[in-house]
């Protein structure tokens, strides 16, 4: 009983830890974005550390990973066009 109530402790004392050190990592990154400093590496940083823990963090971590490579950067600027040929009408 003792013990089993260590490993939950020890699950969601570590779960606590890591999203308070990932999550002041991603806040100051974002921070970083409009002051100086190297915000997007720190917000890959912070996303890094929460996907140890949490799931939708390794998914927001692998479309920016996607988003990096050519193909991803590709596919995000059909993306814009189709959403600025909607909202703006097509552009000659």
């Amino acid at each position: 009983m003792i013990r089993r109530l260590g490993a939950v402790s020890y699950k969601l004392a570590r779960r606590i830890v890591i999203a308070v050190i990932g999550g002041t990592i991603l806040l100051g990154g974002i921070i970083m974005l409009i002051t100086p400093g190297p915000g997007v590496v720190v917000i890959l940083l912070g996303l890094a550390i929460l996907a140890i823990e949490f799931a939708w963090a390794k998914l927001w971590l692998d479309k920016v990973k996607h988003s990096v490579t050519p193909e991803g950067r590709e596919a995000l600027r059909g993306r814009y066009t189709r959403l600025r040929d909607r909202w703006f009408g097509r552009r000659s």
